[in-house]
C-alpha cells in the first residue's frame, strides 16, 4: 500500500505546481502601448506609442485564471511630432503633470488551448476608471534564449472613447473620440 502511495503524492504534488499563478513583469524594452485616433473626422489616422511601462502579468493556466497590471508614464507619450507630443501632454488634453500614469487592470476571462484570449478590466486614463476589453490577438511563452528564463508575449487590442474619460478636444472640429489601443507586451517571469 504504501509504494502506491508515494507515486500517487508524487503525481498530486507535481499537478499542484503546475496549477499554481506564475507571475511575470513587463519587460519594459519589449512593451509598447500605442494607440490610433482620428484627425478631422477621418482626414487622416494618427498613430502614437508610450516609451515608458511597467507592470506584472500573472496567470495559471491550468485553472485558467489570471491578471494584468500594466501602469503606463503618459509623459512619454510620442506621436513622432514634438509639438503635438507638447499639446497631447498639456492639461488641454491628457494634462500629464496631474495625471502622471494611465493604468490598466484587468483579469482573463477566456482561454483556448491554454491561452488567454479576453481580458476584462478597467482603465484609469485622466483620473477617470471605465471598463475596457482587450482582446489577445497572439499569446506565446519561450524560454528566452539569451535570458535562459521564461517569457511570455502578447498582443492584445481594445477599443474605448475618450470623451468618456474627459479627453475631448478635437471633439467641436468633428474629431471622432474612438480610440483604437495596441498592447504589445512582453514579460519575464519571476524567480
Amino acid at each position: 500500500m504504501k509504494s502506491q502511495i508515494a507515486p500517487l503524492l508524487l503525481i498530486l504534488g507535481l499537478t499542484s505546481a503546475m496549477a499554481a499563478p506564475t507571475t511575470y513583469s513587463v519587460d519594459p524594452d519589449h512593451t509598447h502601448p500605442s494607440f490610433e485616433v482620428d484627425h478631422f473626422g477621418g482626414l487622416s489616422t494618427w498613430r502614437g506609442t508610450f516609451k515608458k511601462t511597467s507592470g506584472t502579468v500573472q496567470i495559471d493556466s491550468v485553472a485558467k485564471t489570471g491578471t494584468v497590471d500594466v501602469v503606463i508614464d503618459t509623459a512619454t507619450i510620442d506621436f513622432a511630432h514634438d509639438k503635438l507630443n507638447e499639446h497631447v501632454s498639456s492639461p488641454e488634453m491628457l494634462d500629464v503633470a496631474k495625471y502622471p500614469t494611465a493604468e490598466y487592470q484587468g483579469k482573463f476571462v477566456d482561454f483556448a488551448d491554454g491561452a488567454p484570449k479576453t481580458i476584462s478590466g478597467n482603465l484609469t486614463l485622466h483620473g477617470v476608471t471605465r471598463p475596457v476589453t482587450l482582446v489577445i490577438n497572439s499569446f506565446k511563452c519561450i524560454e528566452h534564449p539569451v535570458l535562459k528564463r521564461q517569457v511570455c508575449g502578447a498582443d492584445a487590442t481594445g477599443t474605448f472613447n475618450r470623451a468618456d474619460f474627459g479627453v475631448d478636444y478635437g471633439q467641436q472640429y468633428g474629431l471622432k473620440q474612438d480610440v483604437l489601443l495596441r498592447i504589445q507586451v512582453e514579460g519575464i517571469k519571476w524567480n
